[in-house]
Order: structure tokens, then sequence, then C-alpha cells
């Protein structure tokens, strides 16, 4: 069987186990007259995504239809599906995962927050799939500033674009926030329908002149990883860069500076 057909065959019965699952109780409707079949009937569930019960019996029924990532998050509320249970809706119907909202700021995993302070001198922090700084350690915090903004604004991009102290300490800004940029626009394909990634994009391109201008160019280069020179202390210093992905279901990535000897 083709995969595209297996994926619908997938979701169909992925929805009817989870519609099956839950009591008019579980939602707040009333239990009403006896039911021939356990669980929701489709139309509560399809008024409860604010959606049409064609629509959604389409969908449960395995029919080849498009759903908008709004669709979907309505369906994961309307069904109570946890963290776990919403990405794989997402992965039978869009063949891919979401990208996280903000909340991820709070789910850094501890063993990464030890891993990065042992891994001083190095710098480390830790991104999602919006650029946000979830986690970092001091030297990393010495190398980018990242205790000079609020958490919930300590973006890297909106930094890398709007910190004039952080653009002054690349030696070469303009090649460097090229790159960084076309990297940052891989992680945008996989979120375009999400609000706060499309949000950033948006507040950048009024905020910066430089981001604007190259956003349009819609560059695309290969990872960004290798070796960038920062200013530190009055210094030029040299830093291998990798980064190395710790959570791939939340998109969060370990990113570490090492300097050159």
């Amino acid at each position: 069987m083709h995969n595209l057909e297996r994926s619908r065959d997938e979701l169909a019965a992925f929805l009817r186990a989870r519609r099956e699952r839950l009591s008019p109780a579980d939602v707040g409707l009333p239990s009403g007259s006896r039911r021939r079949t356990p669980g929701l009937r489709r139309e509560e569930v399809a008024a409860l995504a604010g959606v049409g019960l064609t629509w959604y019996t389409w969908l449960e029924q395995g029919r080849d239809i498009g759903v908008s990532t709004t669709f979907l998050d309505n369906l994961a509320r309307a069904l109570r599906l946890d963290d776990a249970e919403r990405r794989h809706l997402f992965l039978l119907a869009h063949e891919r995962l979401p990208a996280e909202p903000g909340k991820t700021f709070c789910v850094v995993p501890p063993l990464i927050l030890r891993l990065m302070k042992d891994m001083a001198p190095h710098a480390a922090y830790v991104l999602n799939l919006r650029w946000d700084v979830l986690a970092f350690n001091e030297p990393a915090n010495q190398l980018f500033g990242f205790k000079h903004h609020a958490s919930a604004q300590r973006n890297l991009l909106w930094m890398l674009f709007t910190d004039q102290e952080l653009r002054d300490r690349f030696v070469d800004w303009e090649e460097q926030a090229m790159q960084m940029l076309s990297s940052f626009r891989r992680d945008y394909a996989h979120a375009t329908q999400e609000a706060d990634i499309q949000a950033l994009v948006d507040n950048l391109q009024k905020a910066s002149p430089d981001f604007q201008e190259w956003w349009r160019r819609h560059d695309v280069h290969a990872p960004c990883h290798g070796v960038r020179n920062l200013r530190l202390d009055g210094r030029e210093m040299t830093f291998e860069h990798t980064s190395l992905t710790i959570d791939a279901d939340r998109h969060l990535r370990l990113v570490v500076y090492a300097e050159n000897p």
C-alpha cells in the first residue's frame, strides 16, 4: 500500500479510537439518550472542533483531503489529546511534526542543563524551532549576552538583527548573519502556519532593513555549522560551532561553540 494511503488509514483509525474513548461528560456535554456506540458522536467532535460534520467525517474515513494546522490544533483540543498524541496526529495528517509553541521554555530536560554546565568553558545553549533561547550556560552568556534580554524576548534571530552589541561581536557580521538567516529559513519551512514564528518574521521585517532585504532573497544554505570569528574582551577569537538534536519531537537542539586553540 502506498505510504500516503497507509497514513490516511492510520489517521482514520487513530481518530476513531480517540473519539470512542471520550464520554459526553468528559467534554461537558449531556449524556442524553442511550448510545448505540461508545464515546462521542462524529457530529459532537465536529462541533467541538468548529468544523462541518461532512469535513470531519471525510477525515475520519481516511479520504484524501487537506487540513490546516489550526484545524488540527482545534481537533487535538476537542479530542483531549496530550502532547504526544498531538504530535502523532500532525505526523499522520501532515507527514511532519508540528512546531512547538512558546511553552517549550519549560521543557529543557534537566540532564541537558547539567550537561551544558559541565561543558564549560565551551559555550552551549538550547534553541527551539523559532530560535528562542531556552537555556544556556555562563560561557554562552558571556559570548552572546543572553542575560541582557528577558526570557520571553530572548530570541537569537531577533538579537542578531536588533542588538547592536551582539552585532559588533561578529567579526564579519553581514556574512555570518546571512548564513544564520538562511539556516533559520529551513526551520521556518517546518512551521510556516505557526502564528508565533510568522509574527517573529513580520516584526523583524519592520525592525531591521537588513532582515527585510535578505529575507526576500529566499537564500538557503547547508546546515549552520563550521567556524565563526567573534570579538570578546577586545580580542578576536575563532570558534568551531555545531548543533545536536536533543528532542526531535519538540525540535530542540543544543548548539555548542568551542574556541580553537
